[in-house]
């Protein structure tokens, strides 16, 4: 007999009682001329497609087009080496309690070097422990910016330090661009992507 294992479905954004999408992909047939401008630029980029925080920035097109200019200039023309850039897109979802972006970025993270561990203390809130000096850097300074919205002196002069002006600028920015792109998903309850085994994030306090 031969027996099949469904693939995974999506996993919800939220931890409350609904976790219903708010705002889902409207039906291709009904996009206005901007949505469909809007839609092929990122099929066309290095995205391949209409997803994440793309699917309720639809409803926005001229907003959806530069966010995502911004997260393409981020993620694939950016200076940050890829462990440092996806270990902090991770931390930023852990803490805005994303699915969507760490069920995508903790593969990613894995394959560009960050210890399978220190993304599973991660997951669960806890401070990683065993990083690599440039990792723990970066990593202050982005979890100081979202717990403090700023960074103290001995943190910043470190990253400095480490990753010079354009650096430090860079992770700010990165940070802020995460926090932008999961808040409208959190809003949108725009859930992670169906067939992903990665375990998700689970609610506070985990």
């Amino acid at each position: 007999m031969t027996t099949t294992t469904a693939a995974p479905a999506a996993t919800p954004q939220g931890f409350g009682p609904t976790t219903t999408e708010r705002l889902p992909m409207p039906a291709p047939a009904t996009w206005s001329a901007e949505q469909q401008h809007a839609a092929q630029a990122l099929i066309d980029g290095p995205r391949g497609g209409v997803f994440g925080p793309f699917v309720p920035l639809l409803q926005a097109p001229a907003l959806m087009e530069r966010v995502g200019a911004l997260g393409e200039q981020l993620r694939f023309g950016g200076s940050l080496p890829d462990r440092l850039r996806e270990l902090l897109i991770c931390a930023t979802a852990r803490h805005t309690g994303n699915q969507f972006e760490w069920t995508l970025h903790a593969p990613l993270a894995r394959r560009a070097g960050v210890s399978a561990s220190a993304l599973e203390q991660l997951r669960h809130g806890a401070r990683p422990e065993g990083l690599a000096d440039d990792e723990q850097d970066a990593l202050d300074l982005a979890q100081e910016l979202l717990r403090q919205h700023g960074a103290c002196e001995a943190t910043y002069q470190r990253a400095l330090a480490r990753f010079g002006a354009p650096g430090v600028v860079e992770i700010a920015t990165l940070v802020g661009y995460f926090v932008m792109v999961c808040g409208v998903m959190n809003l949108a309850r725009t859930p992670a992507a169906a067939g992903n085994t990665e375990p998700p994030l689970p609610g506070w306090p985990g």
